[in-house]
């Protein structure tokens, strides 16, 4: 079950207690800090916001990428998950999986038959993700992806992302293990992993930078937090700008 507002989720009675990511995104900001703010003001305790141990290395990369001062982006997460951490979420028993590959940092979190990876696989008629990122390996995305296809075949595997190709209109939330085994066109049994990796770097080479890309790790690596304000009082995101060579 899911909601789109943080009132949504409390008006069923729920209290909720963590606020999970998988990684730093970079096509899109996350709410993470908002929802977390939102929640603290209408239930007793503040949600605490998780994400893998490595996420310091993706914060030190684009900190120093962009000029986001250090105190910006230190203690923004409460909680570091170690690989394969277990821990609970109220009476529920949950696992942090190391799932790098799309970045070094990305984590899935499995309960009971059910595991959240995240951007790690798509639905079967899209794959995997893209790898190109700074960190990105596609040798580790596939080592992350039959990892999870080593799982029970009713496990549900729950994408973070689904873009519908042409002939498919309806989002597909989740595929089972034993489906994605069987049909996910890049990590189907048979695939060996120096195929994948051809086959996701040529992929990766034709694809274009995310259109929020600067906007949103400027903004994920201080959690969801936003910029503090300059002295003008602006609160400012940087943009680099590409010259081409030019200069004047």
């Amino acid at each position: 079950m899911t909601f789109s507002s943080p009132e949504q989720g409390l008006g069923k009675g729920y209290h909720v207690q963590r606020i999970l990511e998988t990684h730093a995104h970079a096509d899109h900001l996350t709410a993470a800090s908002y929802l977390q703010a939102r929640l603290s003001g209408t239930q007793t305790t503040k949600p605490a916001i998780g994400i893998g141990k490595r996420i310091g290395q993706v914060q030190t990369l684009f900190g120093h990428r962009y000029g986001v001062a250090q105190h910006e982006r230190e203690g923004v997460f409460d909680k570091l998950f170690e690989d394969d951490e277990a821990f609970s979420i109220g009476n529920i028993q949950a696992i942090a999986i190391h799932l790098p590959g799309h970045t070094p940092d990305h984590l899935g979190y499995m309960t009971g038959d059910n595991v959240f990876c995240g951007d790690s696989l798509f639905h079967v008629d899209i794959g995997t993700a893209r790898c190109d990122f700074p960190g990105g390996s596609a040798s580790n995305l596939y080592r992350s992806g039959r990892r999870l296809l080593s799982l029970p075949g009713h496990v549900k595997i729950w994408t973070g992302h689904d873009y519908p190709p042409d002939g498919r209109t309806d989002p597909v939330p989740w595929t089972t293990v034993q489906d994605h085994r069987a049909h996910n066109k890049h990590l189907k049994d048979g695939i060996a992993e120096d195929e994948f990796v051809a086959l996701r770097k040529a992929r990766d080479a034709n694809l274009g930078e995310p259109r929020l890309l600067h906007q949103s790790l400027q903004t994920n690596i201080r959690g969801g937090q936003l910029p503090e304000p300059t002295a003008s009082g602006h609160r400012m995101l940087r943009v680099p700008l590409k010259l081409g060579g030019l200069s004047w």
